[in-house]
C-alpha cells in the first residue's frame, strides 16, 4: 500500500481509500452482500402447520365466485403446502409445492392443475426444481400437447403457495424495494420467467368496523410486460395488500385467477 504513503497523498484520497477498504471487509463476512435473484430467500418467520378457507370474490368484490382451500404441513425441515381454488362453475385451480426451508425456502418440486367446468384437467404440469425438469400436458378443445422439458431450474424457483411465502419475508431480502425471484407459468405451455414483487407504498383496504393501513406490493415479470403480448398473456399484473404485523398477513388480493387472466379478489 506504498501509494497511502508520502505528502503527495492528499486527505481526500486517503479518506476514499479508507471508505472502500471498509466496504472490502464488510462484503467479506456477508455483512452488505446483496441477495442474487437466483439465490433462495432467507427465512425471517417460521413455517408450521397452517389450514384455512377464504371466499373468492368477483373483481369488483360484489360477488361471490368460490372459495380457497390452503393446506401446509411441516416434516422436520421440509414444507409441503397444497392451494386449491374451487369456483362456483365447478373449475378448479390446484398448486401444490414442497420446499426446503432450513433458514432459507428452497423449492424442490411440485405441481400445477387446472380443471376445467367438468372437472376435467385442461393443464397438469409436474416442477422438479432440484432435477430441473418440467414435465406434463396442456389442453384445448381436441388438441393436447405434452411437455417433457429440461432445463437449469434455480434454487429460488417460487409458484403457487409459496410466493406470499416469498412476500411475507419482502423486507429481510428485497433490494431498493425489489425482490426477484424465478417461477414457471404453466400455460399455454411451461415457461420459466424471473418475476418481481415491488413495494409500491401504503393503501388502505375496508374492514368491517373500518379502513386497514396496509402497504401495497405489484407482482409482475421482470421484462417489460406491457410490450409484450405474450408475457401479458401468461404472466399479467397482481396487486398484494399487507397488514404489517408479525408475522405480515395479507389483508387483499387483487388478480387474475391463474394464468387464464380472469380477475378476482381474495380477501
Amino acid at each position: 500500500m506504498r501509494f497511502l504513503e508520502g505528502a503527495a497523498t492528499s486527505r481526500a484520497s486517503r479518506e476514499v481509500i479508507v471508505a472502500w477498504m471498509a466496504i472490502a471487509m464488510m462484503s467479506s463476512d456477508g455483512a452488505v452482500l446483496a441477495r442474487d435473484a437466483g439465490d433462495p430467500i432467507r427465512l425471517a418467520w417460521t413455517e408450521g402447520d397452517v389450514a384455512g378457507m377464504t371466499s373468492i370474490l368477483s373483481a369488483d368484490g360484489n360477488q361471490e365466485i368460490g372459495f380457497v382451500e390452503y393446506h401446509q404441513t411441516r416434516h422436520g425441515d421440509v414444507l409441503d403446502t397444497v392451494r386449491i381454488a374451487h369456483f362456483a362453475d365447478g373449475s378448479s385451480d390446484e398448486d401444490e409445492a414442497v420446499a426446503r426451508i432450513d433458514g432459507t425456502l428452497e423449492a424442490l418440486r411440485g405441481r400445477s392443475i387446472i380443471r376445467d367446468v367438468h372437472g376435467t384437467p385442461i393443464v397438469d404440469v409436474s416442477i422438479d426444481v432440484a432435477g430441473g425438469h418440467i414435465a406434463g400436458f396442456s389442453q384445448a378443445g381436441n388438441a393436447k400437447t405434452t411437455y417433457d422439458l429440461h432445463e437449469a431450474l434455480p434454487q429460488a424457483t417460487y409458484w403457487g403457495p409459496l410466493i406470499f411465502i416469498v412476500l411475507k419475508n419482502f423486507n429481510e431480502n428485497a433490494t431498493d424495494g425489489r425482490l426477484v425471484f424465478h417461477t414457471i407459468a404453466p400455460t399455454p405451455r411451461p415457461r420459466s420467467l424471473d418475476m418481481e414483487l415491488v413495494r409500491e407504498g401504503s393503501a388502505s383496504v375496508q374492514r368491517p368496523g373500518g379502513r386497514l393501513q396496509v402497504s401495497r406490493f405489484v407482482l409482475r415479470p421482470t421484462i417489460n410486460w406491457l410490450i409484450d403480448p405474450i408475457i401479458q398473456r401468461i404472466a399479467p399484473q397482481a396487486e398484494f395488500f399487507v397488514d404489517a404485523g408479525s408475522p405480515p398477513a395479507l389483508a387483499r388480493f387483487e388478480g387474475p385467477r391463474d394464468y387464464s387472466g380472469k380477475e378476482i379478489v381474495l380477501e
